[in-house]
């Protein structure tokens, strides 16, 4: 029985729990939680969509060794004032947004709310403009409503 690490016996429980309780601030996904980071320091507030007003256009290069310039919209959040970028999915998705509109922008969808792909430092997408959806716009199901 010599070389345990952990306690054992009729009254070890105490210990156990403690030592169990120190072992899960060693882990990432739990210390973020039970710190509330993602409430924090997200600009949508853990939300998991947000509304806002384009400010402006913007085209944004890829990373290597893609070439090519994504187009993403700069965003005010309407909830705390934030600005943020937000990309435009889709062929021509651009011509469907005016600044002025309103957005509803979401998680692009990285691991721990990061970038994807060859965007750098893009964290979010359109999804709704004026709340008509972009798909539907792209497909030519629906027509942009005016504010």
């Amino acid at each position: 029985m010599t070389g345990l690490k952990s306690p054992r016996g009729e009254f070890a429980g105490n210990k156990l729990v403690r030592k169990r309780k120190r072992f899960r601030w060693k882990s990432t996904a739990y210390k973020r939680k039970v710190l509330r980071l993602k409430e924090k320091f997200d600009p949508l507030e853990g939300a998991p969509q947000a509304r806002g007003i384009v400010i402006e256009k913007v085209g944004i290069e890829s990373k290597q060794p893609n070439s090519a310039i994504r187009k993403c919209v700069r965003v005010q959040l309407i909830k705390n004032g934030k600005q943020v970028t937000a990309f435009i999915p889709g062929d021509g998705g651009l011509l469907f947004i005016d600044e002025h509109d309103e957005v509803t922008i979401e998680g692009i969808g990285g691991s721990k709310s990061g970038a994807v792909g060859d965007l750098p430092g893009v964290r979010y997408r359109v999804v709704l403009v004026n709340n008509v959806s972009l798909k539907a716009m792209l497909s030519g199901k629906r027509e942009k409503a005016m504010r």
